[in-house]
């Protein structure tokens, strides 16, 4: 079912995911064609190109396409992504492939259509009407790594960061590496960090799938293998697995170890899967009898293709903690025990040399699922049951629509009964002057004193803008300091014709105040509330403009981060932030860019953020608010399941991270070029327990 990309046009086989009038979910499978921004399917492959499609869409500069992950239905793996229309959420679509690569084809292709120059949302085609659970799972899922950039990066990493990872050995064919030591790490030094670095044989699809599978077919290559089952399907990108481990590679006398882990996956630009894992309490799956639950710190696999992607570079982390506590075992043997079970990926190799690279048993494909099949059993057949009385009414009055047809057409279900039968196969700076005598010594003291009683109502009293201290030490936890920019990679002069990125040389606007802040419910266009800096500088009339980025993580306490930038340059001195600040929201969300850094912090984390720049706007939903003198960016990371996902995770760890940040406007022609950084920031230690009320605020 491989899909077909040549001269701006995308084919291929996919599946069709709806719900009909019962609210069960069913797939069909389509033939789609995308072309001239216009995606249409059939039922068969069109014999010649003015074949009338069942149903077509116009892909414009409204249209988002998010990845949803990893389903399962009726039995079979399908990699879903969704497409939805950014000006009315209630038309979307649910569409699924049989391979994560096909998936990320038709993801990448449709985002270069969306995003394309000239595209208009004036439409020639019939858009599709989505509804049912389609409007959800596009609530759950947006994939935030993903990037629509009209060129793609060939480079891995935006930020010059050093390496943490220092060699001590090699062991059957695999590089082992330690974790240089980090005081601000989460990792204990009692469990150090250890990584296995080799190369397979194989595409890192394959090797990907056969890493997520849990199937019997796992003992072929994974050692310390016995058992394996979901426990929950969270989303289709994290789940919550419990591993049991066989005794006998283990130490004599030692009991058998168990693992419940929290599971996420991601596939990266460059074709990169990344599966992360660490241990967690769940209610489903309490310690059982005859095992002793290890703790998992941090680990997981890397994948990165190499040779045009016939092979793949494997990393494989762990940092575990055995819970051994017999005096009679050395101290070294939690160590051997890690350095053994990263072996694994040694015989994966010979695994794959064996069975010819990709060629591995359809249970590495499956799996993975199992558990998940038996809690599908019973929807399973209730839908069964429905849907052979539904083919019976009405399988009959199907008939292909043109796309000339209604939206009250384009809801029909007719084709909810016909299937395509599937081939049997498996910081306030202060200049502190000298001073010369006593007297002045004693007179400035006093003027300090006295600064201090009358400003002390005031700064008791937090305004927006200045409820995050800045600390350019950051020896202080809780706090905020602007990034050097020269951390950051941005594109050079020549960027079009040698892909070059350079150092950033600096930044257009200075980061002049911060919040963090917590409430219970969404707060938006934090610029515009009176008392805050924004204001102020307003009230004053004077040339400063604002650009104000607040990023909300929603939840049961939802919290704010808003970084306020500001210049008192006037913005035609600086065309692309001119451009931006004036342009309409498509043209904002195609050029909105982050480069994420975390310096200090855990390999999990580190691995979770990663240090690629992504096109905001393309990933989660950004609502923009223009005033006089601003321009306010509120980034949504509730829109996505994987942004989401990973910033819970860095909630967990946020007290031993500093994150850096930083931003800047896409340039994609030769008069836009080089780029210059808007803005960096990095936050110290950060604690969701200090984060101020905005009830607090709006009461002073």
């Amino acid at each position: 079912m491989d899909s077909v990309k040549s001269d701006g046009r995308m084919e291929g086989w996919l599946y069709l995911f709806r719900s009909n009038r019962f609210g069960l979910q069913y797939s069909r499978k389509r033939y789609f064609i995308l072309e001239e921004r216009c995606l249409k399917s059939f039922k068969s492959k069109p014999s010649s190109d003015s074949e009338e499609p069942l149903r077509s869409a116009v892909i414009d500069s409204c249209i988002r396409v998010t990845d949803n992950g990893r389903e399962s239905f009726s039995r079979k793996v399908f990699f879903i992504f969704s497409l939805y229309n950014a000006l009315n959420h209630n038309d979307c679509l649910k569409l699924g492939a049989s391979t994560p690569e096909e998936a990320a084809s038709w993801i990448h292709a449709l985002q270069d259509v969306a995003v394309e120059q000239g595209s208009t949302s004036k439409r020639r085609w019939q858009p599709y009407r989505l509804n049912d659970s389609m409007i959800a799972a596009r609530k759950r899922s947006v994939d935030w790594t993903s990037s629509a950039d009209m060129h793609v990066d060939a480079m891995t990493s935006d930020v010059i960061a050093p390496s943490q990872w220092k060699i001590f050995g090699c062991k059957n064919g695999l590089r082992l590496f330690k974790e240089a030591k980090d005081t601000n790490s989460q990792i204990s030094s009692d469990y150090p960090a250890i990584m296995a670095v080799g190369v397979i044989e194989g595409t890192c699809e394959a090797v990907f799938r056969t890493f997520m599978s849990l199937g019997l077919s796992r003992s072929e290559w994974d050692f310390c293998f016995y058992n394996g089952t979901v426990v929950e399907h969270l989303d289709g990108h994290t789940d919550i697995i419990h591993i049991q481990l066989c005794r006998d590679w283990l130490p004599w006398g030692m009991s058998r170890r168990d693992l419940l882990l929290r599971r996420y996956w991601r596939r990266e630009e460059d074709g990169t899967y990344v599966i992360l894992c660490h241990s967690v309490v769940h209610s489903k799956c309490p310690p059982q009898q005859g095992y002793v639950r290890a703790s998992l710190l941090s680990g997981g696999f890397v994948m990165s293709p190499l040779n045009e992607g016939k092979e793949c570079l494997v990393k494989h982390m762990l940092s575990l903690d055995w819970k051994i506590w017999r005096s009679y075992l050395p101290k070294t043997s939690s160590r051997s025990m890690t350095i053994r079970m990263l072996c694994r990926v040694s015989a994966l190799k010979d695994l794959f040399r064996a069975k010819g690279g990709d060629q591995f048993p359809s249970e590495f494909l499956t799996g993975e699922v199992e558990s998940i099949r038996k809690s599908e059993e019973p929807i399973k057949q209730e839908t069964e049951l429905v849907q052979l009385e539904d083919d019976k009414m009405e399988d009959a009055n199907e008939a292909p629509e043109s796309c000339s047809s209604s939206l009250t057409g384009l809801n029909d279900t007719a084709d909810e009964f016909y299937d395509v039968p599937e081939p049997l196969e498996d910081k306030r700076n202060m200049n502190q002057p000298t001073l010369s005598t006593a007297a002045t010594f004693v007179k400035k003291l006093h003027n300090l004193a006295s600064q201090k009683s009358a400003d002390s109502d005031s700064s008791n009293k937090p305004c927006y803008g200045s409820t995050l201290v800045k600390d350019l030490r950051c020896n202080m936890p809780c706090t905020w300091a602007a990034s050097d920019p020269s951390l950051f990679l941005v594109r050079g002069a020549n960027y079009l014709k040698d892909n070059q990125k350079n150092k950033a040389k600096g930044t257009l606007m200075e980061m002049v105040g911060a919040d963090w802040l917590q409430s219970d419910t969404r707060e938006d266009d934090l610029a515009a509330r009176p008392g805050g800096i924004v204001q102020k500088y307003a009230a004053k009339g004077g040339p400063e403009f604002f650009f104000v980025i607040n990023i909300q993580v929603p939840g049961a306490a939802a919290y704010n981060l808003v970084l306020y930038y500001m210049t008192k340059t006037p913005l035609k001195e600086s065309p692309s932030l001119e451009r931006f600040v004036n342009g309409d929201d498509a043209f904002r969300n195609s050029r909105f860019k982050l480069i994420p850094y975390i310096s200090k912090g855990s390999w999990l984390v580190k691995q979770s953020v990663g240090k690629k720049a992504c096109l905001v706007g393309q990933a989660l939903e950004v609502n923009y608010f223009r005033g006089e003198n601003y321009l306010e960016l509120d980034i949504d990371v509730g829109s996505s399941t994987v942004a989401r996902g990973v910033v819970n995770l860095v909630l967990g760890y946020l007290n031993n991270l500093i994150v850096e940040m930083a931003f800047l406007i896409q340039a994609n022609t030769e008069d836009e070029l080089p780029e210059s950084l808007l803005g960096t920031c990095r936050l110290n230690h950060m604690d969701t327990a200090k984060a101020v009320s905005v009830e607090s605020i709006k009461n002073t």
